[in-house]
């Protein structure tokens, strides 16, 4: 049995954060990741991480206030705005402590961090690095983490959590390596795991992301929240749905259909093309649908006016993205684009701290929801959130474990040992002939075609069908290769069943939820409904099924009205 303080799982960005804040308040913490933290999911993240710093120009008099009035009007004001303060309040000062242990931001003439527009906000307030802001933070974290000899256990995947009297005590993992399963006990257990992604077709996500970590969180007992909101991301390349930075559009990038027309004007007359990510996700598959997109496939985002150099200074990520995998030089034609899945604002149910509802047990993150991202993410908040939470919650665990002596070894964490080898026996010695790659790829096509950017009640209630359908058929699966080592085959067949439990969550919500709200688009029931669902839907694991209830939106300041873009 392996001992330690703190356990923070995942080590991308709001797991690294997580860690090095722990370690500064004095604990013992480690990272378990299940690939080299930077191999991290979050360092696919292109555009940038938003901040009031007032740097750009035209955005001197941005604010805090300002910052986070943006953030809950594109959250069609589902986000609870006690968090969204916190969140807009700490962004100056969180990218001023980046800026110093090392990132390097791309600057204005004067050298100041350089800003650009993104979706829904009223000034440029997205701080860059090119096209690789992502890929920057997570390498200057993990920098920071060495300094402080953290200890990281790359390649361990997380199979259960331990709980006993609804106290974690430590969870059970995998090594990829050597086969070995091991407990690991701690005081303390921050999920940072990310985000669902492949639960859906077209996902601009890692292969790793498939929501292991809310599935664990939520068979321990850890409320999942909003999990019907699912962002979809307007532009990914076409073939390979890889992220085309909105930062592509912040810096005058044009959606184009098959007439050669700038669409967005349509819809979002003022906005244009930096609409939030819904609206256009909608409008783009709006054009297509009527018969105005290329191929009937997708439409096309236009860079070339933007000339040569600035593409090379401020987006070399995305052309070299759409050379390798399109073949189109984005100097000389416009690159193919359509929306994928990209991320989910739903999770974990946590508080401003991290706090879950089961003692501790902690998250921050994608894999967590606060919520500071209500029915829809602005871009540029999502970096912001995994730092800023991620700190927040590797304080809280420093906290909880100073002056406390490590627990007596725990029979929680046997018996859950106990559990995951009988799983492992029924999955290693199957008896059916269903085969879960099979399963996995008609599930997500399942959940994109009919759980995705538009939504039908009828609709919805096949792909639950279809879904049930699948689990029976999860319960037939063959035999999963027996070897230890590196075996994939048995870590995709045991994910699957989260999977399935996280698109049954998913789509019940989106059912019962008979509203518009951001993301979340029922045909059948076009309009915001505030009157009735001006609410964060709530699922807990009761007797192995999912029960849902509602809690209100924190308001503070901001009252809902239509958002006009």
């Amino acid at each position: 049995m392996i001992k330690h303080q703190v356990i923070v799982v995942g080590g991308g960005l709001a797991g690294l954060r997580a860690a090095i804040a722990a370690t500064d308040g004095g604990a013992e913490a480690v990272v378990i990741s299940q690939v080299y933290p930077v191999r991290s999911h979050s360092g696919a993240a292109q555009g940038g991480i938003n901040a009031p710093l007032g740097n750009a120009e035209d955005g001197k008099d941005d604010t805090w206030e300002r910052h986070a009035l943006d953030t809950v009007k594109g959250s069609d004001y589902l986000a609870d705005q006690d968090a969204v303060e916190v969140l807009t309040k700490k962004a100056s000062s969180t990218i001023f402590e980046l800026e110093h242990w090392g990132v390097p931001f791309s600057r204005t003439a004067e050298g100041k961090i350089a800003q650009r527009p993104f979706g829904g906000g009223a000034f440029p307030r997205t701080c860059y690095a090119a096209d690789k802001t992502g890929r920057v933070l997570l390498h200057t974290l993990f920098e920071q983490a060495l300094k402080r000899k953290i200890k990281i256990y790359p390649e361990w995947i997380v199979l259960a959590l331990a709980v006993e009297e609804n106290t974690c005590r430590g969870l059970i993992a995998y090594h990829l390596p050597t086969g070995t399963i091991e407990e690991f006990q701690a005081q303390v257990v921050i999920f940072a795991t990310g985000g669902y992604g492949h639960v859906f077709a077209r996902s601009t996500n890692s292969l790793i992301n498939t929501g292991s970590g809310m599935a664990a969180a939520y068979y321990a007992g850890a409320p999942l929240k909003d999990m019907e909101f699912v962002q979809f991301h307007p532009t990914s390349l076409v073939g390979t749905n890889i992220l085309i930075t909105e930062g592509a559009r912040g810096e005058g990038g044009y959606l184009i259909n098959k007439n050669n027309e700038r669409f967005m004007e349509k819809y979002a007359p003022k906005a244009m093309e930096l609409a939030p990510r819904d609206i256009v996700a909608r409008s783009i598959l709006t054009e297509i649908n009527e018969g105005r997109g290329i191929e009937d496939s997708y439409v096309y985002l236009d860079l070339r006016h933007l000339g040569k150099e600035k593409i090379l200074e401020r987006l070399p990520e995305i052309r070299d993205h759409a050379m390798h995998f399109s073949a189109v030089d984005p100097v000389e034609k416009p690159i193919p684009v359509q929306p994928g899945q990209h991320y989910s604002m739903g999770g974990i149910d946590t508080d401003i701290d991290g706090r879950t509802e089961v003692e501790g047990l902690l998250a921050a993150g994608e894999c967590a929801c606060v919520s500071v991202h209500g029915a829809n993410r602005l871009g540029g908040n999502s970096l912001l959130d995994t730092v800023v939470f991620g700190h927040s919650a590797g304080v809280v665990a420093a906290q909880l474990v100073q002056g406390k002596p490590c627990v007596e070894d725990s029979s929680a964490l046997l018996n859950e040992r106990e559990k995951v080898n009988k799983r492992l026996r029924v999955l290693f010695s199957g008896t059916g002939n269903e085969d879960p790659a099979v399963i996995r790829n008609e599930l997500k096509n399942i959940m994109f075609d009919k759980v995705g950017i538009f939504r039908r009640g009828e609709e919805i209630k096949e792909a639950l069908s279809s879904i049930r359908e699948l689990k029976e058929k999860y319960s037939r699966l063959r035999v999963i290769k027996s070897t230890r080592i590196f075996n994939i085959d048995f870590v995709r067949a045991n994910e699957l069943k989260g999977m399935l439990d996280l698109a049954e969550i998913i789509a019940c919500g989106a059912l019962q939820r008979e509203e518009s709200r951001g993301s979340h688009f029922r045909s059948d029931f076009p309009t915001r409904d505030d009157a009735n669902w001006l609410k964060h839907t709530m699922v807990s694991n009761m007797l192995e099924a999912p029960q849902f209830s509602y809690k209100d939106v924190k308001i503070t300041r901001w009252q809902p009205e239509a958002r006009n873009y």
